[in-house]
């Protein structure tokens, strides 16, 4: 089963990690690691939630996971001096810790935890491919549904409503879906009060495991 980094390290070298760069607040919808930048620096989530997303030679834009506080985001690129393989952009206001590469690096040294993060990072491609086979075979309703309960989980918000500041046209593009399709699925969750449309062009959700119900029988 798949387990934020801080579960993975421990909550006492987590708050090491905290403590080598001053908290920042990013808001919805930012970018904070872009596709193909180099990695000069990891980020630690201490709040909100983050889309990861991976953008094709024609620009299309692809859901790859969501990932909630309690995370270390673009880790990998520093840790392997690679170019960064995915976009990361707030699905809410974020918290967010900038730790810059070499701090980072001389951290995991210190505290042995180059084998503990590669471990995780084999968790996290195992994941991505199963949402990758979700993309590929089961019906807009299911892959809307399944994205939407993606954000409830790693929301750090705990009221009985979440606001998804994603536009439907944004929402078509992760799922590998029309702006109709997605249209056509939200419909009958609207009618029945699950969810509802804000003035900004995202969405409220209030019932996800109503929608997820239903989305099932959608196939």
């Amino acid at each position: 089963m798949y387990q934020p980094h801080i579960k993975v390290i421990g909550d006492q070298l987590w708050t090491g990690l905290q403590d080598l760069a001053p908290p920042r607040v990013r808001p919805a919808r930012s970018v904070l690691l872009r596709q193909g930048d180099p990695g000069t620096h990891v980020i630690l989530l201490a709040s909100g939630s983050t889309l990861i997303t991976l953008t094709g030679d024609n620009g299309e834009r692809t859901l790859l996971a969501v990932r909630g506080a309690g995370e270390l985001l673009g880790e990998l690129a520093v840790l392997d001096s690679q170019p960064r393989t995915a976009s990361v952009i707030a699905a809410e206001p974020c918290q967010v810790h900038i730790i810059p590469a070499s701090v980072f690096l001389s951290f995991v040294e210190e505290n042995d935890l180059l084998a503990p993060l590669l471990r995780h990072a084999i968790a996290r491609v195992r994941e991505a491919e199963t949402v990758r086979l979700e993309l590929a075979t089961a019906s807009v309703p299911t892959r809307l549904a399944s994205t939407l309960g993606r954000l409830v989980e790693a929301a750090s918000a705990t009221a009985s409503e979440l606001a998804v500041r994603l536009t439907q046209t944004e929402l078509s593009q992760m799922i590998g879906a029309s702006r109709n399709a997605v249209g056509a699925a939200l419909r009958p969750w609207r009618e029945h009060g699950w969810l509802d449309t804000t003035s900004g062009g995202g969405l409220l959700i209030r019932n996800i495991s109503a929608i997820q119900s239903h989305a099932r029988t959608q196939r």
